[in-house]
């Protein structure tokens, strides 16, 4: 390994060790002993964590974005997915014109995008409830699907799909049995990023909650205005180790895949 080499790793290790210093942060603060925020933490206890899983509010905000995002992620990876491939099926200013409109909610600010969906979701009755969670954040996570998938697109061999077609297979199966599995890792990818983006999901959380059904991060925003103690760092741990496990399963999943290939 050259001295360049070694100076780019180095640097990308650094740059991404600072970006993340912030919020490792907050994992030793989820086990400080005082009833304060503190960092370094003063003694070591788990009373924050028994306080979040004893706690109605807390573990139900955790365990409403959880079912929230799981069922966000493969929402959005069927629609995302369905459309990604359309839009590679037409070419020219369609197709410009379709994954442009996609890729609206990636662009537009969240606090725009919640208040519009809150003024039509009171008018649906979809306000504080699942559907109007799962049509929200499947909204926001779609064009995540998009580009993933169409990236994976960019470097399909359509001549398979053909082949399939010439030996007698019709366009349902041959795109179940060609263009997905070799679409596979973009798909996986899709979801992941699906998955994460309704999890951590908070400005338009907000907006079409209600106390009847919250997500975490909204709980966390509504604690911080309560009372602040390290409850919240204990979430904030939670939501952390979740997105890892989604990441690193991700990861492992795609090994595993190319191992078997």
């Amino acid at each position: 390994m050259n001295k360049s080499r070694v100076t780019l790793w180095a640097a990308c290790v650094f740059i991404g060790l600072w970006l993340v210093a912030p919020t490792l942060i907050v994992i030793p603060m989820s086990f400080n002993e005082q009833r304060s925020l503190a960092f370094p933490p003063k003694g070591f206890s788990l009373r924050w964590f028994e306080n979040f899983f004893s706690d109605a509010q807390w573990l139900g905000g955790f365990l409403n974005s959880v079912q929230i995002a799981l069922l966000t992620a493969v929402l959005a990876t069927v629609l995302g997915t369905l459309a990604a491939y359309g839009l590679s099926k037409v070419k020219g200013i369609r197709e410009s014109i379709g994954r442009n409109f996609l890729v609206i909610p990636m662009i537009i600010p969240s606090v725009i995008f919640g208040v519009g969906l809150y003024s039509l979701f009171l008018r649906l009755g979809l306000v504080g409830t699942l559907p109007g969670f799962l049509i929200a954040h499947t909204a926001l996570a779609v064009p995540y699907v998009v580009v993933t998938v169409g990236s994976t697109l960019a470097a399909y061999n359509v001549s398979l799909e053909r082949a399939a077609w010439v030996c007698g297979a019709n366009k349902f199966r041959a795109f179940i049995g060609v263009t997905v599995p070799m679409l596979m890792p973009g798909i996986l990818s899709g979801a992941f990023f699906a998955f994460i983006t309704s999890f951590d999901e908070v400005v338009v959380s907000m907006f079409i909650s209600s106390p009847y059904l919250q997500t975490l991060p909204v709980t966390m925003f509504a604690g911080m205005q309560r009372e602040v103690d390290p409850t919240i760092a204990a979430a904030a741990t939670l939501i952390m180790i979740t997105t890892t496990a989604a990441a690193i399963g991700g990861i492992l999943s795609q090994h595993l895949k190319r191992k078997r290939t």
